[in-house]
This record gives C-alpha cells, sequence and structure tokens, in this order.
C-alpha cells in the first residue's frame, strides 16, 4: 500500500540536521510500498530544499521526480472542491495540508506521513475515525 507523505517528511530525508531526519529515515526504510506525493507539496518542498539547504538540493530533488523515486498524485476536480471544504472547516489547516487531506479520503489511506502532528490531528476524515499520523 502506498504511503502519502507531506512536505515535513520529504524535507526530513533530505536534511540531515532537521530534527525529524532520523525517526522518518528509519520509518520509511522499514515501509515496503511506495511513496505517494500530492503533487500540492512539491513546490513547497523545492522552496525548502532551496532556501534551507541549497540549489545543489533543490536540483537533487527535481531528479529524483524525473526517476520515479516518488509517485506523484494529481488533485481530481473532486479533491480540489474537498480541500476549499476543508480549509473552511478547519481554519488552521492551509491549503496544501487539505490537498493531503483530500487525497487520503479519495484514496481511502488510513495513514499520513507528516512530521506536522497538529494540524493533521484535527482533522476528521470522511472514511475513518481520525488519521494514523507516521512516523
Amino acid at each position: 500500500m502506498p504511503l502519502l507523505v507531506d512536505t515535513g517528511v520529504i524535507f526530513a530525508l533530505a536534511y540531515r540536521k532537521d530534527a525529524w531526519h532520523t525517526r522518518v529515515r528509519s520509518y520509511l526504510e522499514s515501509h515496503a510500498g511506495p511513496l505517494l506525493a500530492p503533487a500540492t507539496i512539491l513546490p513547497e518542498v523545492a522552496y525548502l530544499l532551496r532556501h534551507r539547504i541549497g540549489p545543489h538540493a533543490e536540483r537533487a530533488f527535481a531528479m529524483s521526480l524525473a526517476e520515479g523515486e516518488l509517485a506523484v498524485e494529481h488533485l481530481t476536480h473532486k479533491d480540489w472542491k474537498r480541500t476549499g471544504q476543508l480549509m473552511g472547516t478547519y481554519e488552521t489547516l492551509g491549503f496544501v495540508d487539505a490537498s493531503v487531506v483530500a487525497i487520503a479520503e479519495r484514496l481511502r489511506l488510513n495513514s499520513i506521513a507528516t512530521t506536522d502532528r497538529r494540524d493533521f490531528s484535527l482533522v476528521r476524515p470522511s472514511h475513518v475515525e481520525r488519521f494514523t499520523l507516521v512516523p
């Protein structure tokens, strides 16, 4: 089963000095399925990589996408609509996080790999009582 990942997980994986790096890396090494990245996190990840690590990190990320190291999930029309609904329901939930939730609901995924416990723990998804947040 694919593991839906949020921005923080991809950044932590790339940046060894990040507080989540070891935990994320250990968890992902034990996860057998593919990593599924919502298309909406890609610009956010690229920005963080460039501005916190450097252009070489952003370029490496682009190459990893080209090589298929991450599966990219695009949003459907219903996902865009659901993203807006979620943002209206949860004022602290921003656009990117709401789109992650919309995709998780559509794909009926119970887990989200994220470093953002605060926002994702508030959400009550349509298909389960709450998400399991990993690592």
